[in-house]
């Protein structure tokens, strides 16, 4: 059956810390998977006073208009694209990287500038033992603005369940934009472990403090609608870069974040982090641990700050950027961006042999 319940007891005294999702046709019938799938997805992003009332009410999803949370909750339950096609198919083969851990984050599910294709390409081809979504995986500051749901984001959600099905320990640390999240810390979704924060302990025997960052984030704690309204221009710079980057794909020229860009010369950006960096050292020195792995800043970095190792992954946003542990310990910042143009270019070179074969 779908949305299966197991152990402890939540704020509403309902069995919930564990939840089983399971998308096989034969979990039961159709109303059971409709029913199932809406808790399913309820429970991770929904009001929990509104997710108590559609569950003691039973009123069917007909009776009145989707919200977004139960669109994506109905995306949820779909099969990935080409039911049994190009996501599944993948599914079987071995990942041609191996590696002991790897952490993403601010993936930004939900928005336009997300590079969904890339982080697919990237799942696709990565192993892991375990695996960190550190915060920022669904942009619900976004999602409340206006709906934005395509189809490859629904195939990395699922991407992340299979990853979790097979093995993989997959641990999700909310972060300032996936906040709803933060409601059901230490519950289980599909095999995925929703935390605060953690501590990871390499292969050589260092403990890292995994944290999304925004509690070190001067603006996010005390001025929140200056953030919402960063944000907003933060959009508007994505979208001109997207027009930017098609004109250069056109011209045949590689990829080029101008936020990125504008966030390195412009002085007072480098000043914010720099002050985020050594606040989030400071902090990871306090917890008496070897070293920090954040997201948040968009800034892939790896670097010592006064004896403590500072580690971001970057985004899925711009840099297409991930951190991973080598089998022997050892850290590295991995650049998704020259894969992603081969896979780019692969994709447009495939779509040229189709029309021409037409």
């Amino acid at each position: 059956m779908l949305g299966r319940n197991h152990g402890g007891v939540d704020q509403h005294g309902t069995n919930a810390s564990h939840i089983d999702l399971q998308f096989s046709p034969s979990s039961g019938s159709g109303e059971q998977a409709v029913v199932g799938s809406r808790y399913l997805m309820a429970a991770v992003i929904a009001d929990p006073v509104d997710l108590l009332t559609q569950r003691t009410t039973g009123a069917p999803p007909e009776s009145r208009p989707l919200k977004p949370v139960e669109a994506l909750l109905k995306a949820l339950h779909e099969p990935p694209s080409g039911a049994g096609g190009r996501d599944d198919r993948d599914d079987d083969e071995p990942g041609q990287l191996r590696f002991r851990s790897v952490w993403i984050s601010d993936i930004h599910l939900g928005t336009p500038g997300c590079q969904a294709e890339a982080l697919l390409d990237f799942l696709r081809c990565v192993e892991s033992e375990h695996l960190f979504l550190v915060g920022d995986i669904i942009d619900g500051w976004q999602l409340r603005r206006s709906w934005y749901w395509p189809q490859a984001h629904n195939d990395v959600v699922q991407k992340l369940l299979r990853k979790a099905r097979k093995g993989a320990q997959v641990v999700f640390i909310p972060g300032n934009h996936d906040e709803f999240a933060r409601k059901y810390l230490s519950h289980n979704f599909g095999g995925i472990e929703v935390a605060n924060e953690w501590i990871h302990v390499t292969a050589d025997g260092r403990k890292l403090w995994i944290t999304h960052g925004d509690l070190f984030d001067g603006v996010i704690q005390c001025a929140k609608w200056l953030a919402y309204l960063g944000d907003s221009a933060y959009e508007f710079t994505l979208k001109l870069n997207r027009y930017l980057n098609s004109l250069r794909a056109r011209l045949g020229l590689p990829y080029w974040s101008l936020s990125k860009y504008l966030k390195l010369k412009v002085k007072r950006a480098v000043s914010y982090v720099s002050d985020f960096e050594g606040a989030v050292a400071r902090e990871a020195r306090n917890r008496g641990v070897q070293g920090v792995v954040c997201g948040h800043i968009h800034h892939a970095e790896l670097r010592d700050i006064d004896g403590i190792l500072y580690a971001n992954d970057g985004d899925w946003v711009e840099s297409l950027t991930a951190l991973v542990e080598h089998a022997d310990g050892r850290l590295e910042i991995l650049d998704w961006t020259a894969h992603a143009a081969q896979a780019a270019l692969a994709r447009k070179t495939a779509s040229v042999r189709a029309v021409s074969a037409a």
